[in-house]
């Protein structure tokens, strides 16, 4: 893998300011700590672009696409936005809620699945919609989620 700062750099070069590099050099510093952004990620990441450490979490906490706790194997996302949302996106968070056991925001006890609940994942003609290791799902039933977790855990 390439140096960290030399990707940095190569993408802050096609932007008149350095903050607009933020976005992406916060993905590269997630992909290179394992999927999530530890509190050391942001001083990297501020350092390559001469920014601040708080200038960087305070962008990717607006984001739900960077993880600022370890995340599990496998991702689950369920959008509860205004179209999901009338679409019984809800039912959907609780049947999952309950297939795994815990609560939105949460990673299952074995590190396998974390579960969460997202803004928006842009497929509002397709409600409910659901994320499962960033592929979509849609539409998804409460009916469905026990397929999902099996499909899940069998490691597919």
């Amino acid at each position: 893998m390439r140096d960290f700062d030399a990707q940095v750099q190569e993408i802050a070069a096609r932007y008149p300011d350095s903050r607009s590099a933020v976005l992406p050099a916060l993905r590269i510093a997630q992909e290179r700590h394992g999927g999530w952004l530890p509190p050391e990620a942001f001083v990297e990441v501020a350092e390559a672009l001469e920014l601040t450490p708080a200038y960087c979490q305070a962008v990717a906490t607006f984001y739900d696409m960077y993880h600022l706790a370890p995340t599990g194997k496998h991702l689950v996302e369920v959008c509860t936005n205004l179209s999901c949302a009338l679409a019984r996106a809800q039912d959907v968070v609780d049947a999952f809620e309950s297939e795994l056991d815990i609560r939105a925001g949460e990673t299952t006890e074995d590190g396998e699945i974390t579960f969460r609940v997202v803004e928006c994942l842009g497929g509002c003609g397709y409600a409910p919609v659901v994320a499962v290791d960033h592929r979509y799902r849609h539409p998804v039933s409460p009916e469905d989620v026990p397929a999902i977790v099996e499909e899940l855990r069998a490691g597919a």
